[in-house]
């Protein structure tokens, strides 16, 4: 398998990145373990999670994810070989959020003790601070650079104009952007083309997309308004439901019909097919689903097939 350079980062990674936002959600323990084995011995490398995974899950206080995926990584011994990418900022509890030097090293060292590691391959900021400059920001990511305890700064949910911002206040003794992690598919596509594209564009950022399958709906299991109910992500896939999103669910039907793939796949493969896209990130909650979005990486999409998609 052919890995892709993470914008100027060094870092090569497999073309799709696995979400690790479903380790003990929807995804137990021993589940999470069998995914990892299997997403690592098909030669995939690269795992994203965060500290605040799964604050946001009944009982959840975060912090979740990143402790199976490090205590996965010490019991295999595979520290190594994997990139692992996670993202600091959010709340965490009280006085435990932000992109400043009194919270963000803490939030760091948090992610270390979890992760049970000495270095984190991709420190992402999960978002925007309004309330710390961004100066301040990329002081603390180049501290923790020059420390080793982080190889290579990023950040998630940047609009165009915080991005251009970051890159623009990067440079004496300040950290860079050098990876961005968008909300990004096929079928919501307007936050990320357009300005924020040609920014990654121009700039040789490395592009990692998450919610690369529409909260599932772009694998299409939700056919009619029924299927939403009782669904963990149900709430989120929902709000693609409507004319367009049923348009296009056609569309993907009949392009995976062509390939022998499933939809899921060839929602994947069309990201990959971005110019500007290094990896989409994409989750599992068994090996059945990891099987499935794992050989998007083997597809590739003609260009009746992407123009087809065009809806």
């Amino acid at each position: 398998m052919e890995l892709r350079k993470l914008g100027a980062t060094g870092l090569k990674i497999a073309p799709l990145v696995l979400g690790g936002n479903v380790f003990s959600w929807t995804a137990d323990k021993e589940m999470s373990f069998t995914i990892l084995d299997a997403f690592l011995a098909l030669g995939f490398n690269a795992i994203d999670t965060a500290d605040v995974y799964n604050r946001f899950a009944p009982g959840g206080k975060g912090g979740e994810s990143e402790t199976i995926l490090g205590e996965w990584m010490k019991e295999r011994g595979v520290r190594d070989r994997i990139v692992v990418i996670t993202k600091g900022g959010l709340e965490m509890g009280e006085g435990m959020v932000g992109l400043g030097r009194n919270y963000l090293p803490k939030a760091c060292e948090a992610s270390l003790k979890r992760l049970q590691t000495s270095y984190i391959d991709l420190y992402m900021s999960h978002r925007a601070d309004p309330d710390v400059p961004i100066e301040e920001t990329l002081g603390v990511f180049q501290d923790l650079i020059d420390s080793g305890k982080v190889r290579h700064a990023g950040c998630s949910n940047y609009t165009a104009d915080e991005l251009k911002a970051a890159l623009a206040a990067a440079g004496n003794g300040r950290g860079r952007y050098e990876v961005i992690e968008p909300n990004y598919n096929l079928v919501q596509r307007s936050e990320y083309e357009g300005a924020l594209e040609d920014v990654c564009l121009r700039e040789g950022l490395g592009v990692i997309p998450y919610f690369a399958l529409a909260a599932g709906f772009l694998t299409g299991k939700y056919r009619r308004k029924e299927d939403f109910a009782g669904r963990a992500r149900g709430g989120m896939a929902s709000r693609y439901f409507d004319a367009r999103g049923l348009k296009l669910l056609d569309a993907l039907d009949m392009v995976a019909g062509r390939h022998g793939a499933t939809p899921a796949q060839v929602a994947l493969a069309w990201l990959m097919a971005r110019p500007s896209v290094t990896a989409p990130i994409a989750s599992a909650t068994n090996l059945e689903q990891l099987s499935d979005i794992l050989k998007s990486a083997e597809l590739r999409l003609s260009h009746e097939d992407l123009a087809a998609l065009e809806v």
